[in-house]
């Protein structure tokens, strides 16, 4: 489909298409900013989940891992569903399972139907966010795509950042319960409008779906994450399904580059021909793992170690939260202007910073420096996505726009889990081994959110070489999926 550059000699259908165009966009954004929200707003209700449902915290953390992790094995999916069907339809259904799963979660009598709504929300999330990326790649010319990116930037960092935030408040005065309740009915209603003012502005073609790929795909991105959570100890029970896991993703690659040659690849392995969508799309991972990984471990901290209430902790990363939605539109613009490296070296070292300022967090660290440290990062990954977006997916031609969102997806929620999982891992490692040999509680966890957040500080500096790389791509038609830059 064309994409609308509007000119003054363009028809009166040119007009009215990029009318549509942009309410179209417009709704996706909103929808996507109410199911993305979703993704966090768990963070600072995990103790008070931990205490009134009698679960442990490597359980609870599973609340927003699996949330994570479904969305990963959903998304590879998600580039057969656009290819294959019209906007509207995958529209209606991605709002459908979000709604449902949020009544589900709402209603949960324990922790195992709390989980099933939570899966049930991340399966409609799951094809919203690839559904918007490909629709803005489809439909906005590429000398605007950084301005759009930059609104897309604020979906993907701001609502997940200020989720904590909101659930904080939440808690404050009502039930947990009341954090799905409240955004039921905001579902509803977007799934009501966007079904009656959503048009169609793609091209569906028949392309058969390989089952075999969709089981590959969730044995590998389900046993690794699963995997990764539980490798506290010596035991087999994270080392087995992590190499269940990686031999299944081997497996899945090895099918999806064969089924590619003729087309009817799951998700098309070809995106990554391209060298500037492979560094775009490993700074996109790193950063995924910074902001999950951080959204899990400081309400724990401020609450365990700090002796905050949820509703502090949530306002304390409000700041952090705001940064990123008001830096956003104005990174999407330098982008336009300037490129990727003005904005992405800062970025990567701003990143890298706040982790190692975290890595000296104690039982005694006034509010105000941690706030600090979370506003660092926070501008930091603002002045990552929109340029690692609109590079990474406008570097690739565009029959693979649908593949480069999934991929995108992909990679962004199995690095947000492996981030949260992680983490979690080694504060519960560390802490357990502390208290093993008497050290108080809340000293053992102040330690052992220090040693994450070393893991954290020591895999950011990856980004930072690899900033210096990425490139926009030229600002005509889309260029070819082949090694460049």
């Amino acid at each position: 489909m064309t994409a609308p550059a509007a000119t003054d000699s363009m028809p009166q259908a040119g007009l009215l298409d990029t009318k549509r165009n942009q309410l179209v966009i417009r709704l996706l954004l909103i929808s996507a900013f109410v199911v993305i929200l979703n993704e966090t707003i768990m963070g600072v209700a995990l103790p008070r989940l931990m205490k009134d449902l009698s679960i442990t915290a490597t359980a609870a953390q599973w609340l927003t891992t699996a949330f994570m992790l479904t969305m990963a094995v959903v998304i590879p999916i998600t580039g057969f569903l656009i290819q294959r069907f019209h906007t509207r339809p995958v529209f209606i259904t991605a709002m459908t399972l979000f709604s449902t799963g949020t009544l589900v979660a709402a209603l949960a009598p324990g922790f195992e139907v709390l989980l099933i709504g939570r899966i049930v929300q991340a399966s409609g999330t799951a094809i919203m966010m690839p559904l918007l990326m490909t629709t803005v790649m489809t439909l906005v010319a590429p000398a605007s795509r950084g301005k759009t990116m930059g609104n897309i930037s604020i979906v993907i960092s701001v609502a997940p950042a200020i989720g904590p935030t909101i659930s904080g408040l939440i808690l404050s005065v009502l039930d947990w319960r009341w954090m799905f309740l409240l955004v039921l009915p905001i579902a509803v209603g977007a799934l009501l409008l966007g079904a009656a003012r959503i048009q169609n502005v793609t091209t569906p073609r028949t392309i058969p779906i390989d089952v075999i790929s969709i089981i590959l795909s969730a044995l590998g991105f389900g046993g690794f994450v699963y995997g990764l959570s539980n490798l506290g100890g010596a035991s087999a029970a994270g080392w087995l399904p992590l190499g269940v896991g990686l031999i299944a993703l081997a497996v899945f690659i090895l099918r999806q580059v064969h089924l590619q040659r003729t087309d009817r690849a799951l998700l098309d392995l070809r995106t990554f021909n391209s060298r500037n969508f492979t560094l775009a799309i490993s700074m996109l991972g790193i950063s995924m793992l910074a902001l999950f990984g951080t959204i899990i471990l400081l309400p724990l901290y401020m609450q365990n170690v700090l002796g905050m209430t949820a509703l502090a902790s949530g306002l304390l990363l409000l700041p952090g939260g705001l940064t990123m939605g008001l830096l956003a539109p104005f990174v999407g613009r330098i982008y336009d202007r300037r490129g990727t490296t003005i904005l992405l070296v800062p970025g990567s070292i701003l990143v890298s910073a706040a982790f190692w300022a975290m890595t000296m967090l104690a039982q005694t660290t006034p509010p105000w420096m941690l706030m600090l440290a979370h506003i660092t990062m926070s501008a930091g990954l603002a002045l990552l996505f929109t340029p690692l977006f609109s590079a990474g997916l406008g570097s690739l031609k565009p029959s693979l726009y649908s593949h480069g969102s999934a991929v995108v997806g992909t990679v962004q929620q199995l690095a947000g889990a492996a981030g949260t999982a992680l983490f979690i891992a080694v504060m519960t490692s560390q802490s357990a081994d502390l208290m093993a040999q008497g050290v108080s509680e809340v000293s053992a966890i102040a330690s052992g959110i220090r040693g994450a957040f070393l893991c954290g500080a020591i895999i950011s500096l990856v980004a930072i070489p690899a900033a210096f790389l990425v490139r926009r791509p030229p600002l005509g038609d889309a260029v070819e999926s082949t090694p460049a830059h």
